[in-house]
């Protein structure tokens, strides 16, 4: 079945430290982009036109545009444009957390305008002033509403940073076929071995998160 090349060498270890290339590209992105979400999904809730229609560009751009295209653009383009050199490991986590802003700052400008306008007026009622309304009403409410989609959003971030391979970082999926390709005539299986492990790497990454996002879902429900 070709598990017999993990065995090899260091061909297992390597598969290890790929998928930490991958994970570690992903939450770097997944960190920046709550960060820059936050900002740009709170600016869009402020109904000014400028920033509304940027914001929806960006929005779309991102969106429509596939992540393939967009490392090149990034990591080839910039080379060529503005003369600068940049890693390719960089060109990465600029591109993931240009995806991950817009779709942040999607859930962020949801959640904002989905809490009734009561219960800005309610808590003011009361005596709050502003800063404590967010803090102890609309903060806990929008973490509740956003908090398993952004949990989404890491496991498809760590699952699209196969991607990164076409621009030269060696993460998993790109050990996997080294590893295939140097055992191609002594175990002509490998293949079937090493992208089931890969397989099992990228499941076992992301299904803790799956879970804790649907455990939250449920609790929250109640």
């Amino acid at each position: 079945m070709g598990f017999e090349v993990l065995l090899k060498g260091s061909n297992l270890i390597r598969l290890f430290t790929g998928i930490l290339v991958a994970l570690r590209i992903s939450m770097i992105s997944v960190m920046l982009s709550i960060v820059f979400g936050v900002i740009i999904g709170s600016l869009m809730t402020l109904k000014k036109p400028v920033i509304n229609i940027t914001g929806k560009l960006y929005l779309e751009f991102i969106r429509i545009m596939p992540q393939m295209v967009l490392l090149f653009l990034v990591y080839f383009g910039t080379t060529k444009a503005i003369g600068v050199n940049i890693s390719a490991e960089t060109a990465s986590i600029i591109v993931f957390t240009l995806w991950g802003t817009a779709e942040m700052s999607d859930l962020i400008r949801g959640a904002l305008n989905g809490i009734p306008t009561i219960q800005y007026e309610s808590s003011y009622s009361l005596g709050m002033s502003v800063r404590q309304t967010y803090i102890h009403v609309i903060i806990p409410q929008i973490i509740r509403r956003m908090l398993p989609l952004s949990i989404n959003l890491v496991t498809r971030m760590i699952k699209t940073t196969s991607l990164v391979m076409m621009i030269g970082i060696v993460e998993v999926l790109k050990v996997g076929q080294q590893i295939v390709e140097a055992n191609r005539k002594s175990s002509p299986n490998a293949a079937f071995g090493i992208f089931a492990t890969i397989f099992a790497l990228y499941f076992f990454a992301c299904w803790p998160i799956s879970i804790f996002s649907k455990y939250l879902e449920k609790k929250w429900e109640n």
